[in-house]
């Protein structure tokens, strides 16, 4: 007898007591998947989904996050997919509710990124695992201290056009989280042009990795823009996946640590 779950969106699933195919859409939480001990039962992940590295390359790939192989999937025939608002197309999210048993995250905040896997526990039947690595997560962030002299921050997400990331984002909680005061006090995702920049008088821009790859030939850009800032390249998986490589954030943020004073 199938049991009955709801996703973040008050969506309704049933799902077997024995799940044997699983399609993942969102790579922080194929990872995710993976570290809970799902190697087998993982049939589909998209291309994006890129750890760990020796695993995912042997499973299917779907397409993207937002470009998804539909009839692809179909043949997989997916007991169940997880997804995410997000990062997932609502178009083609509702498309696949018609055949498929559909799971859909919406995290905008730590909370929100552990209540994913304790759910994800109670779906997979691996809560006690779910619950270990929770605990984990918690005692690192626990740690957390407030940077030496840094605070107000800039985070870029883009180029052409520069974007930030807004107060209802999970990146703006990892910032907050760090000891980091996001300098864009607007929602979502929002544009900036470089005066916009400027009058922010961020003392560090960081330049994320993902989705725009920022790299070196980018530090002197931003340094014209704001000569006073520290302009810095940071990982944005470590801001964003909202999985299991939440163990390794903490130690990486105080890795970001920049005394003023010197």
């Amino acid at each position: 007898m199938p049991s009955s779950y709801k996703d973040h969106l008050g969506n309704e699933i049933f799902l077997p007591n024995n799940l044997r195919r699983v399609i993942s859409l969102v790579p922080s939480l194929t990872e995710l998947l993976f570290d809970l001990g799902l190697d087998r039962e993982i049939v589909g992940v998209t291309k994006y989904c890129v750890h760990p590295r020796d695993k995912v390359k042997y499973k299917t790939k779907i397409g993207g996050t937002k470009k998804l192989d539909i009839p692809l999937i179909n043949t997989l025939q997916p007991q169940l997919i997880i997804a995410n608002k997000e990062e997932n197309d609502k178009e083609q999210i509702d498309i696949l509710r018609q055949n498929h048993q559909v799971w859909v995250s919406d995290v905008k905040s730590l909370a929100d990124a552990l209540t994913v896997i304790e759910d994800l526990g109670q779906l997979l039947n691996l809560a006690k695992k779910a619950q270990e690595l929770i605990r984990q997560i918690r005692t690192n962030f626990s740690t957390l201290k407030p940077p030496l002299s840094i605070s107000k921050v800039l985070y870029l997400i883009w180029r052409k056009p520069y974007m930030s990331v807004g107060t209802d984002t999970f990146i703006h909680d990892m910032l907050d989280c760090a000891g980091f005061s996001n300098v864009v006090q607007s929602t979502r995702y929002p544009v900036l042009v470089p005066a916009e920049i400027q009058s922010l008088n961020a003392q560090m821009i960081m330049l994320s990795s993902e989705p725009f790859p920022f790299a070196k030939k980018h530090l002197r850009e931003l340094q014209e823009i704001c000569p006073q800032a520290v302009v810095k390249l940071v990982d944005g998986e470590m801001f964003s996946w909202y999985g299991s490589r939440m163990l390794k954030a903490p130690d990486y943020f105080r890795s970001l640590d920049v005394d003023l004073s010197k």
